[in-house]
């Protein structure tokens, strides 16, 4: 069921926001993967040894779906296609809500790490088994740890190839892991040899320079103090730059079994497992989410040439 709609008068507040949601609408995203599952984590716990782990993602991915019902809110969850073969009920029970079923690849490997055959027989893999156990089709994708950048941009035109319509998979930013900084802001359309394909890059604001900030969700709801965040989508909103935000379910599970990673990787996968679910539903409260196919973003996207970016070559 969608949001009950309301009849009365609406106040000066409630009349703003509706028409500045008949522009730019958010989106709330979840990556439903497990807490070993993280790429931090792949010289920790071998593919392998995945069944024999301890996993969390069905009770924390129902944790999350309480909350959207509760608010009232549906959203994209990108599965990945290991969760869909062993939970299929969970796949059937998001599709039962009203959300958008999408794909978060099979294995969660780094798409820079594949090679182009390698990433289509991933990616058609999870598809099948995402559209297969909630019986809806599939439009959209987004990469392990953002993975789509400079030299990686050839995986746009397989997503294209294998049916998709968008891709969530860049972020604007300098990171040591993956980004494109210099990547639109907005929703834009690049158009590949096959077709194109709307892209959809996550949320980023400015302060007094031309750098940008992340902001909206993952570690950066997780690590860093809501002050931050709320000047963040303050920020973006005016900038008129849709907000997509997005959690993993083990991001809100202080329980979850401890690993052993470096302290680096400890630091930033385990500070504030108690906090998150909180602030997430703070961020949800603080605007009108949506899913990607029911935002209406896509009517915001331009075409955007990169075949700069193909020629540069480097991230």
């Amino acid at each position: 069921m969608g949001p009950a709609i309301d009849h009365q008068p609406e106040s000066g507040l409630a009349a703003n926001a509706k028409r500045r949601t008949a522009t730019i609408r958010d989106v709330i995203s979840v990556d439903v993967e497990d807490y070993f599952h993280a790429e931090a984590f792949a010289k920790v716990v071998v593919r392998s040894d995945w069944d024999q782990r301890v996993s969390r993602v069905e009770l924390n991915t129902k944790r999350i779906l309480e909350l959207f019902s509760r608010l009232k809110v549906r959203g994209t969850f990108f599965v990945l296609g290991w969760v869909a073969e062993r939970y299929p009920g969970l796949v059937k029970e998001i599709a039962a809500a009203g959300h958008e079923l999408a794909c978060h690849s099979y294995w969660h490997r780094l798409i820079c790490t594949l090679q182009p055959e390698e990433f289509r027989e991933d990616t058609k893999r999870a598809k099948d088994l995402v559209e297969q156990s909630s019986g809806q089709a599939i439009y959209g994708y987004r990469a392990p740890t953002f993975g789509v950048r400079v030299d990686t941009l050839w995986a746009l035109e397989i997503l294209v190839e294998l049916g998709f319509t968008y891709d969530s998979s860049i972020f604007p930013i300098h990171h040591d892991r993956y980004g494109i900084p210099h990547s639109p802001r907005q929703p834009f359309r690049v158009v590949t040899a096959s077709g194109p394909i709307v892209e959809y890059p996550m949320t980023t604001f400015r302060l007094w320079s031309e750098h940008n900030l992340p902001v909206g969700g993952g570690g950066y709801l997780r690590l860093l103090p809501w002050w931050y965040t709320q000047l963040g989508l303050d920020r973006a909103r005016k900038q008129r730059i849709p907000v997509i935000a997005y959690i993993h379910p083990w991001e809100i599970d202080p329980s979850q079994p401890r690993l052993n990673p470096g302290v680096k990787t400890r630091i930033r996968h385990y500070t504030n497992l108690g906090k998150t679910f909180d602030r997430l539903a703070t961020l949800l409260h603080s605007g009108e989410f949506s899913s990607f196919n029911e935002s209406g973003l896509a009517a915001m996207a331009k075409d955007y040439d990169i075949s700069a970016w193909r020629q540069n070559g480097s991230r």
